[in-house]
């Protein structure tokens, strides 16, 4: 069994100066990374307007599969327009650990 995460750091549209407007942007990225089966939620920066961090955890039995699930949710992230992908910061771990 291995276990991989990733937390993507986003800076928010200007017009975040809320935390309504900043669930706005939030919310459907986090649905959207949902579709790939993963766990996925707001993990930081929580009480910034401009700025979120965003976790995703992922169980497969294969390390190649973890590999893929994050790259395609961080491919998801960095094309969304509305943010910018500041930083990804990855994580593996495998049964040994």
């Amino acid at each position: 069994m291995y276990t991989g995460t990733a937390q993507f750091d986003l800076l928010l549209p200007g017009d975040s100066r809320s935390l309504k407007t900043k669930r706005s942007y939030v919310r459907p990225i986090v649905a959207a990374l949902r579709r790939y089966e993963v766990s996925a939620a707001e993990v930081g920066a929580l009480d910034l307007h401009g700025r979120t961090q965003i976790g995703v955890a992922v169980v497969a039995a294969e390390p190649a599969h973890v590999r893929e699930v994050l790259d395609s949710c961080e491919r998801l992230v960095a094309a969304r327009p509305e943010v910018e992908l500041l930083s990804v910061r990855r994580r593996l771990h495998g049964a040994e650990d």
